[in-house]
């Protein structure tokens, strides 16, 4: 490895990790989540180089770690905590609790049909299905919920979102 790799892969490590611990705890306690939600996806994943070059660097060392058991029984828990939190959205068992409540609110939305989000945005509900078919949203109509019109009509649930958001501004 070139020494101007050496000399800088555990410095960036530890600079984009620290940024990271600090970002996400604001993200865990919900604070400045505006200010740190991007900062900390991208620097995150920006911290994958400067960490495999650490690795790299260290490569010898890092392996003598797998030879004791350690590493193993480290590995073994983090495994184990990651699955504990996925296990609900993989296997579909999740209650609906936690995550965003925005996405939590588009899908309470996207569950009613455009006679009962029309008063939302101050419309009838026959203006709501003609301004969505005059955006493209063919399937619109009083009987179907708005995630079956945005399926139907073979368009995206956030677009079919993000046109209802326009009609409020009209």
């Amino acid at each position: 490895m070139p020494t101007y790799l050496q000399r800088y892969a555990t410095p960036f490590t530890t600079g984009l990790f620290l940024i990271s611990l600090i970002s996400g705890t604001s993200l865990f306690f919900h604070y400045g989540t505006a200010a740190f939600r991007e900062m900390h996806e991208w620097l995150s994943m920006v911290l994958i180089l400067p960490f495999l070059l650490h690795v790299w660097k260290n490569w010898r060392p890092f392996l003598a770690y797998f030879k004791r058991l350690p590493m193993a029984i480290s590995l073994t828990l983090c495994l184990v905590a990651s699955l504990a939190f996925a296990w609900p959205a993989i296997t579909g068992t999740a209650t609906g609790t936690g995550g965003n409540p925005a996405f939590a609110m588009v899908n309470v939305v996207a569950s009613g049909t455009p006679g009962q989000v029309a008063p939302l945005l101050g419309k009838s509900e026959s203006e709501i299905v003609e301004a969505l078919k005059a955006k493209g949203f063919t399937a619109a109509d009083l009987t179907k919920t708005l995630s079956e019109i945005a399926s139907a009509s073979n368009k995206d649930m956030m677009d079919l979102m993000a046109t209802l958001a326009t009609f409020k501004a009209n």
